[in-house]
């Protein structure tokens, strides 16, 4: 059984923000930063060398596979922000039909830039998924 490759780092998160080189960017992460403390209660932490992740929760498949995963997170990649929300979107369509420009893969928000959502929004979506991993323990 393959073990998963991404996990918590001891490497320092506003080391790995500082070095982002577009100012937008880096302050779109810091706000991120903000949100997700205040969502999870936790502290950041990286997972990997690109994704500031925070809390965590314990899943196994049916598979018999198992690990632990952030309860939510971002990477600042080169076209996007991606913002981990780990519960999905299917229990959350009416706030996405009001959060503004956007895309998303399965567990996965991407975004230009903060500025293209409405930020109340996008909160009340991390703060609703967090809930739901933190029930599925």
């Amino acid at each position: 059984m393959s073990t998963l490759k991404t996990k918590p780092t001891k490497a320092n998160v506003n080391a790995f923000i500082n070095k982002i080189s577009a100012a937008e960017k880096r302050e779109d992460c810091l706000e991120l930063v903000k949100i997700m403390k205040q969502a999870t209660k936790s502290e950041p932490k990286m997972w990997g060398a690109s994704i500031v992740g925070f809390g965590s929760y314990h899943y196994r498949y049916a598979t018999g596979r198992e690990g632990d995963w952030m309860l939510t997170g971002f990477s600042p990649r080169k076209q996007n922000l991606t913002i981990y929300i780990m519960s999905g979107f299917e229990r959350q369509a009416e706030l996405l039909k009001r959060l503004g420009k956007f895309t998303t893969g399965s567990s996965c928000l991407y975004l230009k830039r903060l500025g293209d959502v409405d930020k109340k929004i996008l909160k009340e979506l991390i703060r609703e998924s967090v809930k739901i991993m933190k029930h599925r323990r």
